[in-house]
């Protein structure tokens, strides 16, 4: 068994998607959040640039002691090479692997759309997941810029008109592909969830990468007997990289509780 914190990043919010799946799953686990606010989006930076902001926001959670980081920045994760998280002194889980998984095993035509930040579309992160675990699938990536400023905002609202415009010029090229299973591949995305399944219709499977992370996660930790053995009582302390105002109000809604008082301003480059 093991006392120490789980450790898990982002840009910004997206990544209380897979806080809350956590929480769910391993509701005695204490938890460390590191929401990089300052900088986000990272989802138009160049790659080098996005390689030494995950490099910063895993040696803040390092420093923070934590037993296992999760990156719930699908950015990061299609972006960092495995060179550098192989390296880590603690076991390290990204979105990427864990989507494409549940992406393969969802998939019955192998028909797989991915939407996700420029980035990761241009790291080919997720398509080089999905083909490697299914070699005949039909990938088909779309970039969708405006998502998380918009999310980030607090639209989240299934018939919100900037979200519902967004959602059906972004996904027109996707649904034309035909594709049976949709990887949301930035952890903003199931803030919008509903409004996305909307537009793709009925028959189209979404993976949620956070949620899938968060699982991955478990799993790791179970193996190598990570846990902390309780079943209740894990608190949450979020650290953000500029004023934590806006993130308690929005992230507050995300995980449907109030987060005021354990939201804590860190400058990573003081």
């Amino acid at each position: 068994m093991d006392n120490r914190p789980i450790g898990v990043f982002d840009s910004g919010l997206g990544g209380l998607t897979g806080v809350k799946e956590l929480v769910r799953l391993l509701p005695g686990e204490d938890i460390v959040y590191f929401g990089d606010t300052a900088r986000v989006p990272y989802g138009g930076r160049g790659a080098d640039t996005i390689i030494r902001y995950g490099k910063e926001d895993i040696q803040f959670l390092l420093s923070k002691g934590v037993k296992a980081v999760l990156c719930a920045c699908g950015t990061v994760s299609s972006t960092l090479p495995a060179a550098v998280t192989d390296a880590l002194p603690v076991p390290f889980v990204g979105v990427v692997q864990a989507a494409a998984q549940a992406a393969v095993h969802a998939s019955c035509s192998g028909r797989i759309g991915v939407i996700a930040t420029a980035a990761s579309v241009r790291s080919g992160g997720y398509e080089a997941a999905v083909r490697a675990l299914r070699p005949d699938s039909v990938l088909t990536a779309r970039a969708c810029p405006l998502f998380v400023p918009v999310i980030e905002n607090g639209y989240v609202g299934r018939d919100d008109l900037i979200v519902t415009t967004l959602a059906k010029e972004y996904l027109a090229p996707v649904r034309r592909a035909g594709v049976d299973t949709l990887i949301l591949g930035c952890t903003h995305y199931p803030l919008i969830a509903g409004a996305i399944a909307d537009e793709m219709g009925p028959g189209v499977r979404l993976i949620d990468s956070g949620a899938e992370g968060a699982a991955a996660l478990r799993q790791l930790l179970e193996r190598q007997d990570l846990l902390n053995g309780r079943t209740s009582g894990g608190a949450v302390s979020f650290y953000v990289s500029d004023s934590g105002e806006n993130f308690a109000e929005v992230g507050g809604l995300f995980l449907g509780k109030d987060v005021h008082g354990t939201v804590h301003p860190f400058t990573l480059w003081d």
